[in-house]
């Protein structure tokens, strides 16, 4: 991985921080709107950490591929990434 490791460990951690809230809300019974907020800000920041990380390997692995003639294999890799991400 050539994201910073720290930065998405980091966000990672936090997202199964809120995971952990919201499931401890779902159990008290919480209001639903506040367990469905919780949700979305952990959709949030699990967003955040895939964005770092697929910057990074379009900086890293797919400029490589390119600069060494072998970019059709990354090129599919990201359409089918972006396929999984209009559904």
């Amino acid at each position: 991985m050539k994201a910073d490791p720290q930065k998405v460990t980091r966000l990672l951690k936090t997202a199964r921080g809120q995971l952990d809230g919201i499931l401890a809300m779902v159990e008290e019974n919480r209001y639903c709107m506040d367990i469905s907020n919780q949700i979305l800000a952990t959709q949030s920041i699990l967003s955040k950490v895939n964005r770092e990380i697929l910057k990074a390997h379009m900086n890293g692995c797919v400029k490589d591929a390119f600069e060494s003639g072998n970019a059709e294999e990354k090129i599919e890799e990201i359409t089918a990434l972006l396929e999984k991400l209009s559904r």
